[in-house]
């Protein structure tokens, strides 16, 4: 079965029962549907939003025995620090607030110990993937994608319309199916 039929598979099996029925039933077929345009590529990241980054980092380090734990990267423009333990096939990327204006600020502020911020998707064509998305009914949380930690295009999607989950989309020419 091909990765993207079961990326579509184990995220209906991970949305709320609220999201599958009717009218949501519709929305989420329609974003799920099969696009000759695009398709979803692998699971890119996790992302955990941390109080602590270096105590988080030692944690993934020293406990979990991850073997690459990247140094703590500042981006201003999305005011996070960031932190990837590669985990072979995907990673974990570890948020920090960078500055009082950060979104992980607010989320920290709600979940003191941290926890699960987003998940990220690659896509192939992030425009195209988007422009299937909104004629479906996804918000995406800015009008155009901006760069990301790895100098890639990223797009944020609002978890209203994505099952109580924060999508990250993040466009990768060369995707793994």
């Amino acid at each position: 079965m091909p990765v993207a039929s079961i990326c579509r598979r184990a995220l209906v099996l991970a949305l709320p029962r609220a999201a599958l029925s009717t009218p949501h039933r519709t929305l989420v077929a329609a974003a799920l549907k099969d696009s000759p345009a695009w398709s979803l590529g692998h699971l890119n990241h996790v992302a955990i939003a941390v109080p602590d980054m270096e105590q988080a980092s030692a944690f993934w380090r020293d406990v979990m025995n991850a073997e690459k734990v990247s140094e703590s990267v500042a981006i201003p423009e999305h005011g996070v620090y960031t932190v990837f333990v590669e985990l072979g096939n995907t990673k974990i990327e570890l948020l920090h607030p960078y500055g009082d204006k950060s979104p992980i600020a607010g989320f920290l502020a709600k979940n003191k110990s941290g926890g699960i911020h987003h998940i990220c998707l690659n896509v192939p064509d992030i425009q195209q993937a988007l422009a299937t998305l909104r004629a479906s009914g996804v918000q995406p949380l800015s009008e155009e994608p901006k760069t990301g930690a790895h100098g890639l295009p990223v797009i944020f999607l609002h978890p209203k319309t994505c099952g109580g989950v924060l999508v990250e989309l993040e466009e990768h020419r060369r995707i793994d199916r």
